[in-house]
């Protein structure tokens, strides 16, 4: 199971939205080896005023949040980040000191979907990948 959720100044990330949702789908899938249809991405779309970021970024500084039951290897992770960075860049045009990405892992158990706890649910892909 993943969830993400996307930071950014509502003025650009509204633009950019379904582009960039399957750009960040695309490596999901490819470096957690996800099911196509498994998509959970949620915009948080901010005021100009509201969002606060570090000197030496553009109004497209953008912060991509991946929750995840915890499982995947070091190299499984360091991959999706780096996927991210490049294709992010490549087709979308952000420049990657505009992107900020942080995984975050909970263990299966504190997950619940489909009516079930994360641990008692039959998944139909691995999560130690």
């Amino acid at each position: 199971m993943s969830q993400v959720k996307i930071y950014g100044i509502r003025q650009h990330l509204q633009l950019l939205r379904e582009k960039l949702s399957d750009v960040i789908h695309s490596c999901v899938v490819e470096a957690l080896q996800f099911p196509a249809d498994k998509r959970a991405h949620r915009f948080i779309h901010l005021d100009k005023e509201d969002f606060i970021y570090p000197n030496g970024r553009s109004d497209a500084y953008t912060i991509i949040e991946l929750t995840m039951m915890a499982g995947r290897t070091v190299a499984t992770r360091k991959a999706l980040i780096r996927l991210l960075f490049d294709r992010i860049e490549a087709q979308i045009g952000i420049a990657q000191n505009d992107i900020e990405i942080c995984i975050i892992e909970s263990p299966p158990e504190n997950w619940g979907f489909r009516g079930m706890h994360g641990d008692e649910v039959v998944l139909n892909y691995k999560v130690s990948v």
